[in-house]
């Protein structure tokens, strides 16, 4: 296959006018076949979520092959050719369930399960959100490698609030093995740089989950902004954060340093309604998600290649940062950037077809066209 005259998002960053070539399910220096005319149309590397929990009723904690299947498939439909779901706040026991359903799967009709994003049990009470508060356990390192035995190695995340006993001696047993992140914490500023110093690279929906940014306080925001090594998400659903603190995280962080997600809950692709999230009641009228009865935020109802689009349409931010943070960022947060993340010769041809005002013209995965 060969993809012509589109305007081709390249490893620099930018977007140029060059062919693409196919050859199996990889992208190539050369190829014949069939010939795509992508003039006027932007080519870009299929996105990767690192952070979204469900979508069309079902719910990676559902723990189902199913409900897999049907949150892939979805995903797939909508640019993201790459999955790293979270799981919520549960015992060890059903933790346990749900990754090794996760490692059986090998569904291949929707975006591929590269991995995943443990978001609970290690996190602070006081800022516990939309997680279930029976089952917040402390920070425990053999609790993770048993979990992780479970999942086949597939959990490449672990949230952790650095503030809770045993915290900085968790991470510093786990470091070499998962990518931590600071998350659902009332850290301080030298709480959190402590982690940091000691092997934690990342933050779990920066702004929500934690104190608020102060210039006598600059907490978890603060420490992240100071450490170059730390990556931080963005959910850009134009609910969690304002445009204007949207803009100013690129000002601080930069487009090499922030990561895209949706933290999609199952009412993503549905109408208003009733659901769930991690055992817990959830209302959701239009955009928002809320807890029932409480008013918390409980993820956002939008999935990925939305949440670029509100980023550019909305938020004044370029088009080729907003695909950096949503496509390149979070494959090399992972640590999958050698196969996925960029249009570049060897790697998985994952493609997405874009017209000027970003609808989905064309999705290739694995070298075929959906």
């Amino acid at each position: 296959m060969i993809i012509k005259n589109g305007l081709v998002f390249n490893e620099e960053g930018r977007f140029e006018e060059k062919d693409v070539f196919i050859e199996g399910d990889r992208i190539s220096t050369e190829a014949t076949g069939e010939v795509i005319d992508a003039k006027g149309l932007y080519v870009i590397p299929g996105l990767t979520d690192i952070h979204f929990h469900a979508c069309v009723g079902y719910d990676f904690c559902d723990g189902t092959q199913e409900a897999i299947s049907k949150m892939a498939r979805y995903e797939l439909e909508n640019g993201i050719t790459t999955i790293c779901p979270a799981s919520m706040t549960f015992s060890e026991e059903k933790l346990g369930q749900i990754f090794e359903t996760a490692k059986e799967y090998d569904g291949k009709d929707g975006a591929e399960l590269v991995g995943i994003n443990m978001e609970g049990p290690f996190i602070s009470m006081e800022k516990k959100g939309a997680q279930n508060p029976e089952f917040i356990h402390k920070p425990d390192a053999e609790m993770f490698y048993r979990l992780q035995e479970k999942a086949g190695g597939l959990i490449k995340l672990v949230d952790i609030a650095p503030e809770v006993d045993g915290a900085i001696d968790c991470i510093k047993k786990i470091k070499d093995d998962v990518r931590v992140s600071v998350a659902h914490t009332a850290a301080t500023y030298d709480q959190a740089k402590e982690a940091f110093d000691n092997g934690a690279k990342h933050v779990t929906h920066l702004y929500n989950g934690m104190n608020a940014f102060h210039h006598r306080n600059p907490g978890v925001i603060g420490a992240a902004c100071d450490n170059e090594n730390v990556t931080v998400e963005l959910i850009v659903d134009g609910v969690h954060s304002h445009p204007s603190t949207v803009r100013t995280t690129f000002k601080m962080f930069g487009d090499d340093r922030i990561i895209m997600i949706s933290d999609s809950m199952m009412a993503c692709g549905l109408d208003d309604g009733q659901y769930t999230l991690g055992g817990l009641d959830v209302t959701v009228k239009g955009n928002v998600a809320t807890l029932t009865g409480e008013g918390n935020i409980a993820g956002s109802v939008t999935n990925l290649m939305n949440c670029v689009r509100t980023a550019v349409k909305k938020m004044e931010i370029p088009l080729e940062s907003a695909i950096k943070c949503a496509a390149v960022n979070p494959a090399k947060a992972i640590g999958i950037y050698d196969r996925f993340g960029s249009i570049a010769p060897g790697k998985v041809a994952n493609i997405v077809l874009l017209d000027k005002d970003l609808n989905i013209k064309s999705i290739i995965k694995d070298g075929n066209i959906i």
